[in-house]
């Protein structure tokens, strides 16, 4: 008997009445319908039985008289399962019964929708805003239908932060929000006592683009795949994959084996531009910039063949619904056989150059520490979760595309700290290449004539549910798509996976150095501001002052150096 079978059949003897329905429209998908009162009792249970927590879809379904839907994400990556919950409230009274009593990496997902739709949870810890702004008008809620996409609220003036008060004999240092080179600003406020971290909170969410209205009310579904590649600048392909998939899952509809090897390699790709650019990043961080000179040369030989392949060194424009548009033909299989000759060599000499330098244990080995434990409390994943000993990795636990055909390691660390996530990602480099050079093996086995997509043969019923899953450089990538009428989703969802490992990052903060703050957010590589200029306020004198970027640069410089 299957996992999914055997949930289904405790689920009927666990809720009775409760359960409205279980369906498997394909394997590895489990899709529970239930009432609300029975939530709780039904994700406590797959909790206990050894699900990971993905995440929290909210949406608007009034026009079907069902009034608000909830689905949450749950994975069994042993048995290759992914299951999701889904309730309704009606319109007039929004509530439910939040999951972040026993998952706490619910409380963001709940947030979220306490904000965009105006549901709302009872015992919900942390009820302030998470997605909207504090100067965002009451009573607006931008995900129900009837608010416009391009909607602009008042504007505001002099709206400062709710932030938590500072814990007694602490200073408040606040990083961010705003720098003029980077593309996407984040707030944290750190207490520190001296050089000591004893706690942090963070804002963010201060770029939200609205993609998902979007997809809602103005793309159809061939549209997506091509803004999907912009949700990140690194991670183009996962996403335009991801959402791909959950749509042709809904629609039930397989595409051309040599359509899936070429998404492939395009991913693979990514994750080695992904590591090396932030390898250099993190070298650059703790002051040791001849780890980014290095690892940016190395990495922009993939950034030039990715040119090559596909005309465009990021947004490759390469998978639709039903496939991929460009081939990987004899020559280019070559062009990437040889270039990814080059990275592996010149890869080996910084590898040696970076595990023997004392400087970078020193700053890397006991920082930003987090047990394995709590590493399953927060439901991180990615080189983040695999350097504190948990081996998850979907492209194995979760086969899609053509990963079943293909052999590689998952890398796993036990350090649980900097040093953990910085060997994780380098061993990843060389198992990229690894299964890249099998898909080229596997193409250049495949008739030249198997076409390249496939077409839908009418239009996708509406009301189907899709879920995929995407290992990103970061980590697990969640997509959920509700097909709707007018040839675009009902509902697009988007996980990607800096949100749960943020949630973390407080955790990995305390007992830390202030030194060690820029390298520790940055080991999760999140896609956020980095910092601005820092206020020192201590709390012993009441002095304070402003510390500039090349203060706080020389502070980390001079740990580095022992000083």
């Amino acid at each position: 008997m299957s996992r999914a079978e055997k949930l289904r059949r405790w689920l009927e003897k666990e809720l009775g009445g409760n359960l409205i329905s279980a369906e498997t429209p394909f394997p590895g998908r489990l899709f529970i319908d239930l009432k609300r009162e029975a939530l709780t009792a039904a994700a406590s249970g797959l909790m206990n039985q050894g699900a990971r927590y993905q995440m929290g879809i909210g949406y608007d379904a009034r026009k079907d008289g069902r009034g608000f839907g909830l689905v949450h994400t749950f994975a069994f990556d042993r048995d290759s399962l992914l299951v999701a919950l889904r309730t309704f409230a009606p319109g007039d009274n929004p509530e439910f019964d939040s999951l972040t009593p026993f998952i706490p990496g619910a409380g963001w997902s709940e947030r979220e929708y306490q904000d965009l739709l105006g549901l709302k949870f009872r015992n919900l810890s942390d009820r302030k805003r998470l997605v909207l702004s504090d100067d965002w008008p009451e009573g607006i809620y931008p995900l129900r239908r009837e608010v416009p996409h391009d909607l602009m609220p008042p504007a505001a003036e002099e709206v400062a932060f709710r932030l938590e008060e500072a814990p007694p004999g602490t200073s408040i240092i606040p990083f961010g929000p705003f720098h003029a080179s980077l593309h996407e600003p984040a707030h944290f406020s750190v207490y520190v006592d001296g050089e000591d971290i004893k706690g942090c909170e963070y804002r963010g969410f201060m770029t939200h683009r609205g993609i998902e209205k979007l997809a809602q009310t103005e793309l159809t579904y061939n549209d997506v795949p091509f803004v999907a590649e912009r949700i990140c600048g690194i991670c183009g392909s996962v996403h335009a994959v991801n959402y791909a998939q959950a749509v042709e899952a809904a629609a039930g509809i397989s595409i051309p084996r040599r359509a899936e090897f070429i998404r492939m390699v395009a991913l693979e790709l990514e994750r080695l531009h992904s590591h090396l650019l932030w390898l250099g990043v993190a070298g650059h961080l703790i002051g040791f910039d001849t780890v980014f000179m290095q690892a940016w040369r190395i990495r922009e030989k993939i950034m030039w063949l990715a040119e090559r392949l596909t005309g465009n060194r990021k947004t490759y424009g390469l998978v639709i619904i039903g496939g991929v548009r460009r081939d990987i033909n004899r020559e280019s299989s070559r062009d990437i056989r040889s270039t990814l000759e080059e990275v592996d060599r010149e890869m080996q000499a910084l590898e040696k150059a970076i595990l023997k330098d004392r400087t970078i244990h020193r700053r890397t080995r006991g920082v930003g520490y987090l047990s394995k434990e709590e590493t399953v409390k927060w439901n991180l994943v990615g080189p983040v979760a695999r350097a504190r000993g948990l081996k998850i990795d979907a492209r194995r636990d979760h086969p899609y595309a053509a990963y079943d055909e293909v052999e590689f390691e998952v890398p796993v660390a036990d350090s649980g700290d900097v040093w953990g996530t910085l060997v994780v990602r380098v061993k990843e480099v060389y198992e990229a290449i690894k299964i890249i050079n099998q898909c080229l093996d596997r193409l250049e086995k495949l008739s030249k004539n198997e076409p390249l997509a496939v077409e839908l043969e009418g239009p996708i019923p509406a009301g189907r549910q899709g879920l995929s899953l995407v290992e990103a450089p970061r980590g697990e990538a969640v997509h959920f798509v509700l097909t709707g009428n007018e040839n675009r989703p009902e509902r697009w969802r988007v996980r990607a996976p800096t949100y749960p490992n943020l949630q973390a990052v407080p955790s990995m903060l305390l007992n830390n150095k202030l030194a060690d703050f820029p390298i520790i957010v940055g080991q999760i590589d999140p896609c956020i501001s980095c910092t601005d200029r820092v206020l020192v306020v201590e709390n012993r004198s009441g002095k304070a002052r402003l510390l500039s970027r090349q203060e706080l640069e020389n502070i980390s410089r001079a740990k580095r150096s022992g000083r």
